[in-house]
Formats: C-alpha cells, sequence, structure tokens
C-alpha cells in the first residue's frame, strides 16, 4: 500500500473495533488457549508495552518494523518481536513505555511518533507477561540505531501482512516446549510466533478495513 493512502485511512485504524482475542487466538499456541482471564490474574502477571511501527520504506510503501532478539540467557532468546519491554517506574503510563523501550532498542526518538491507538493485551504464559501493544506511525523511513538486545531488524511490507499464504505452523523445542507445534507468520525466512504472532494477527484483521 502507498503510504499516503495509508494515511488517508488512519481514521478507520482509529475507529475500527478491536477484534480482541479472538483475532489474537488465530495465531496462539495451544499453552496459551490453557490460560482464561481469571487464571491469568492469579498469576499477577508483570506489565510490559510493546510498539507496532508503521512507516514508509524507499518505495514509499508502507512497511511494519519487527526485531530478532540478541541471544541472551533467557525466555525469549533469538525470537523476533516487537521493540518494547517492561515497564520502569519512570514512565508515566504503558505507552511511554513502548515508546521509551522504541529509543533504546532501534533508536527511533520518541517525538517523531504518533500513536494512533492501544490494542488488546496479550498474556505470555512462559515469562508471565502481560504486554500492552500500541500501533505507532512514522511520516519518515527511519534511520535504525540498535543496541545490544537487537540482533536484527525486520522490516514486513504491508502487503506481505495481510497474506494468508504467509500463515504456516512450525514445530518448536525450548526451554518450555519440547517438538511442538505452533501457528506462525512466515515472511521470507523470518518466522513469527508466540505472542508476536499474536499481536500481528489483531492487526492484521484491523488493516482489512483499510480501503485501497
Amino acid at each position: 500500500m502507498n503510504f499516503e493512502v495509508f494515511l488517508n485511512n488512519i481514521e478507520v485504524l482509529k475507529n475500527t473495533q478491536l477484534p480482541g482475542i479472538e483475532a489474537q487466538f488465530k495465531l496462539a499456541p495451544k499453552m496459551r488457549l490453557e490460560y482464561n482471564a481469571k487464571r491469568i490474574e492469579a498469576n499477577n502477571p508483570k506489565i510490559a508495552a510493546v510498539l507496532a511501527l508503521f512507516y514508509p520504506n524507499d518505495k514509499n510503501t508502507v512497511s511494519l518494523l519487527l526485531t530478532k532478539r540478541a541471544k541472551y540467557n533467557g525466555t525469549h532468546s533469538g525470537q523476533v518481536s516487537f521493540p518494547g519491554g517492561k515497564v520502569e517506574k519512570s514512565d508515566l503510563n504503558l505507552k511511554e513505555t513502548a515508546l521509551r523501550e522504541t529509543f533504546e532498542e532501534v533508536g527511533i526518538l520518541q517525538e517523531k511518533i504518533d500513536i494512533v491507538r492501544e490494542i488488546t493485551e496479550v498474556y505470555i504464559p512462559p515469562s508471565n507477561f502481560s504486554v500492552t501493544p500500541y500501533i505507532g506511525l512514522l511520516n519518515n523511513k527511519p534511520l535504525f540505531k540498535v543496541n545490544s538486545e537487537v540482533a536484527k531488524i525486520i522490516e514486513i511490507p504491508f502487503s506481505d501482512l495481510l497474506d494468508d499464504s504467509r500463515l504456516a505452523s512450525i514445530s518448536i523445542t525450548n526451554s518450555y516446549m519440547k517438538e511442538t507445534s505452533v501457528p506462525c507468520f512466515n515472511f521470507d525466512g523470518s518466522i513469527i510466533w508466540g505472542a508476536t504472532a499474536m499481536i500481528l494477527s489483531e492487526i492484521k484483521e484491523l488493516l482489512k478495513n483499510m480501503k485501497p
């Protein structure tokens, strides 16, 4: 999609009713389906926020920013994610958490980003986090300055987000799953699953309402 056409659809993106957990669950691992609201509340999850940032690429069409995490001794080592992280005491709200973390991880100034809306929070059982995603907008292609937490920048074209042929499944073995099939997005070898895929699934449903 041309970036100007995308901008003309921002009000649609702001005002469309959120697809919510029903859309998320299309890409949810089986483990996540076992947790209802009561069980999540009982776990007293840690709080975090992430940013789904849209911007124009070199061809002036729309891209979405994802990052590949660096390897570390933790639950989500090496996984593809949105910029974001845990709330800090200095953050006024979760929106500020998402913007601060985006600056720290990929170097985009907070004041350059327009927040379009908050979407449905997602719960991550393995790390016991409740994550609030925000959709953001940048009017120019960013110059990324990544920190040590980021191994790679991944730019997803708008057309790929809506392409159902990008949906797949993959077998995962890690510290909390063994040879478990999970639904995912496959963007030219970049495999997105878990909470990031769940958030993307809701965003995909929202984008379907845009007029070309």
